[in-house]
């Protein structure tokens, strides 16, 4: 994979979004703080949004004329280096967008594909990264090779694009053929290594990314797992052998799913993705105190039945209830008013849910105890549905 260049300075960044005919302001703005979020996670400090109501995207440069026009006065002298649009552009696109405004201009996957780029550790992540650049690429090719030839670092050129840039189709299909033969080499020992993990019955952390999928598992497993406030703090699968009062298990965390995740990453992360197929149980982490957690949860629901892992047995935790209660109770309300809204959220979810959840803050190691227990039994089920004709020893 191409040498990753530091970003030596915060890049200022002008985020633009579309509201379209089945979308409100409000859904757009919420998109945006997530595309700010991500913008920061791959060191950008975002400056100014611009948003645009259009029944359908322009077909040369995203926004109308005007939009467009009222962007590139704004960032005039204003030392913006990057523009970044929340949904996919074509090739043809970022070059008219590139030519007007004059400046580095991205789309959210190229973002997404930047951060997984700078996060990559392990070869298989790395291969996995750079193969979905060039399959993002390939097809905007036409028209875009300007934009690939751009030597000023930073933000969106840590790729295949950077350096050396390839001028012909077939080469860049050659280098997806080669890419893809060394990730099936790579695959072929992920799978001799989890068929070596013998009869444990295998659990994964599942959940949008920045839920606290991280933290989770440093405290299930007491084991150090890097954590970072965050999004894709990390992109390579952990696995812990745990042990509850005698009773083992296998503990993964996987990468976190997001909206609009590139379905590039998706296809190179297949193997990294198999961790979720082949589990056992999932523990679908969420986290209440967004404001859009119930969003989140049907965005990871979605990928889940995408992954056809869906119907595997689900308990869903409900992760930073500590900042939920800081959010949402008023610190005047009586306190049989908050047990009442608590009852009410777990009886809600409880019912949602088949009863299969639990309420914790992992920071605060509230219910850590249930949680325990509650696994336990899951995982002791499951012993029992796998070798009903053998006793399993607890």
């Amino acid at each position: 994979m191409i040498e990753k260049q530091k970003i030596k300075d915060e890049e200022r960044a002008v985020l633009v979004g579309l509201v379209q005919k089945d979308q409100t302001p409000e859904q757009v703005e919420e998109y945006l703080d997530e595309l700010a979020f991500l913008a920061e996670t791959a060191g950008a400090k975002t400056v100014k949004r611009f948003t645009q109501k259009m029944l359908r995207p322009d077909s040369k440069t995203f926004v109308g004329k005007g939009k467009l026009e009222e962007i590139k006065n704004y960032i005039q002298g204003k030392n913006i280096g990057l523009i970044v649009f929340d949904d996919e552009l074509t090739g043809s696109q970022i070059i008219n967008i590139e030519t007007e405004l004059k400046t580095k201009t991205l789309d959210r996957s190229d973002l997404i594909l930047d951060i997984f780029a700078r996060r990559a550790r392990t070869a298989q992540s790395k291969v996995q990264v750079e193969l979905a650049q060039y399959q993002y690429i390939l097809p905007r090719l036409k028209g875009m090779w300007k934009h690939l030839e751009r030597q000023g670092g930073g933000i969106g050129s840590r790729g295949p694009g950077e350096t050396e840039i390839e001028t012909d189709r077939r080469i860049v299909k050659d280098k997806i053929s080669l890419l893809r033969k060394r990730l099936q080499e790579i695959d072929k020992q992920s799978f001799t290594q989890r068929k070596e993990r013998g009869e444990f019955i295998r659990v994964a952390l599942v959940g949008y990314t920045n839920v606290g999928k991280s933290t989770l598992m440093t405290l299930l497993s007491k084991s150090e797992v890097f954590a970072e406030n965050k999004l894709f703090a990390t992109l390579d699968t952990t696995t812990r052998k745990v042990v509850f009062e005698n009773t083992p298990f296998l503990l993964s965390d996987t990468v976190g799913f997001i909206r609009k995740l590139p379905h590039h990453l998706v296809e190179s992360f297949k193997s990294t993705l198999d961790e979720v197929r082949e589990a056992d149980i999932l523990l679908h982490v969420v986290d209440t105190s967004h404001i859009k957690y119930e969003e989140q949860i049907g965005v990871v629901n979605k990928t889940l039945q995408d992954l056809k892992a869906f119907e595997k047995p689900i308990l869903t935790i409900f992760n930073k209830m500590d900042l939920y209660e800081q959010k949402y109770f008023d610190e005047w309300l009586d306190d049989s008013i908050k047990e009442q809204l608590r009852r009410e959220l777990k009886e809600r979810w409880e019912e949602e849910t088949n009863n299969n959840c639990v309420f914790i803050s992992a920071i605060e190691r509230q219910n850590i105890d249930l949680l325990r227990e509650t696994i336990m039994e899951k995982v002791r089920e499951m012993y029992g549905i796998r070798y009903p004709y053998k006793t399993i020893h607890f």
